[in-house]
């Protein structure tokens, strides 16, 4: 046998298996993606929207290290606690009990802060206290609406001496207050009614300060109008600052205080709950892009016919793109075997079979010099290695092809 028969080079369905699988799950991948990424920087804003929110050891714009500083400069002390035992333990004659968030609290917390307005004897101011908390802290006071963000005039019946020196203050951009104890002073009107009021409270005296707006407290607007007098003269009325932030962990002692056995859920903090629920949507809805394409492929009948050349196009661009160029050299060596089979006479059976095509096809060939390329290399050889040699390979292929046609 001339040249030797070389053996079939052997491809499987699996060759290409990395980047088919690539190719199939790219899309989710990348959608998945997106969505962790948005994840993550919504989790990341909104926690570092109110990161040190109110917090007198922040430097934020929405902290409130600068009234804390003024406060030490005054010779004022200032305590941060985040329980409302602590706060209310810490609470006394000589102490300015300050409550960041009162309608965050619970039921035993809001106890807690009742009984030391009642016993404490000092002041105690709550920032914008709403429906949720007012009935336990200040009974008998209720919100008349909301002022608008501006910078409000203590009133000419106003007669509290901090608002007085002040001057206009930011104080609007929160709740206006109405009430009905006797002795109330409201400051700082706003259609009628204060967003600063004081109320006269506990069986040993000190008062309760209702701020409609916590825009007095906060770094980025101290310095502007009566904002810093007004805070130094509220807060700095006693010679100690408790300053309450209510926490996770106050809700938490809540639940052990009452002897009331917690649920796993009931541990997990409420931004999470909503991050679950975000996530567990996104799931569905990329379930749901992802679910129209399993199942097996169903056969249809083509609207149009596509043309044989056309078809050969597109799978060779198909073949070109994937750089498959071993399956492509398979394809072709696989048809010109057949057809040559059928034009020297060996059996369709045999046609894949070196030692029955070769000899055949080597018969029909011009006698002369032997054959170059050889038929074996042709019909059996390795697989090119470049474009350029696959290309070389289709060219001898269709000239064997008619040399054994004519002979």
């Amino acid at each position: 046998m001339p040249g030797g028969a070389a053996t079939p080079p052997r491809t499987t369905a699996g060759g290409n298996r990395p980047r088919d699988l690539w190719t199939r799950s790219r899309g989710f991948l990348i959608a998945l993606a997106v969505l962790l990424a948005a994840g993550l920087a919504l989790a990341a804003l909104n926690s570092g929207a109110r990161h040190g929110y109110l917090d007198p050891r922040s430097a934020d714009p929405s902290g409130s290290r600068a009234v804390a500083e003024l406060l030490r400069e005054r010779g004022v002390t200032t305590r941060v606690v985040t329980t409302a035992a602590e706060a209310a333990d810490a609470a006394g004659p000589d102490t300015t009990l300050l409550v960041t968030d009162p309608d965050r609290l619970g039921e035993t917390q809001l106890r807690d802060i009742r009984t030391a307005i009642d016993l404490s004897g000092g002041r105690t101011v709550l920032l914008t206290p709403s429906t949720l908390s007012l009935p336990a802290l200040a009974p008998g006071t209720r919100i008349d609406g909301d002022a608008p963000d501006a910078n409000l005039d203590p009133g000419s019946t106003c007669t509290l001496p901090a608002a007085t020196t002040a001057g206009r203050a930011a104080t609007g951009g929160g709740h206006r207050y109405a009430t009905s104890s006797t002795g109330a002073t409201g400051c700082y009107p706003s259609a009628g009614h204060p967003t600063l009021l004081v109320l006269p409270t506990g069986i040993r005296g000190g008062d309760t300060v209702l701020l409609g707006s916590e825009g007095i407290l906060l770094n980025k607007t101290l310095a502007e109008e009566g904002n810093a007098s007004l805070a130094l003269h509220l807060l700095g009325s006693r010679p100690h600052v408790v300053w309450y932030l209510p926490s996770l962990a106050d809700s938490s002692a809540e639940g052990d205080r009452t002897g009331e056995e917690q649920s796993f859920l009931d541990l997990i903090p409420a931004g999470w709950s909503w991050a679950l629920l975000q996530l567990f949507l996104a799931a569905a809805v990329a379930a749901l892009w992802r679910a129209r394409r399993l199942g097996p492929l169903v056969t249809e009948r083509l609207p149009v016919l596509v043309r044989a050349s056309e078809a050969t196009e597109g799978r060779a661009r198909l073949y070109r793109k994937a750089g498959a160029r071993d399956r492509a050299a398979t394809v072709l060596r696989a048809a010109s075997r057949e057809r040559l089979a059928a034009l020297v006479g060996v059996p369709a059976a045999r046609a894949h079979d070196p030692a029955s095509l070769v000899p055949a096809v080597a018969a029909r060939l011009t006698a002369g010099p032997p054959h170059d390329p050889d038929p074996a290399t042709l019909l059996f050889g390795t697989t090119p290695t470049t474009d350029a040699a696959l290309i070389a390979l289709a060219d001898h292929l269709d000239a064997l092809e008619r040399e054994v046609r004519t002979s």
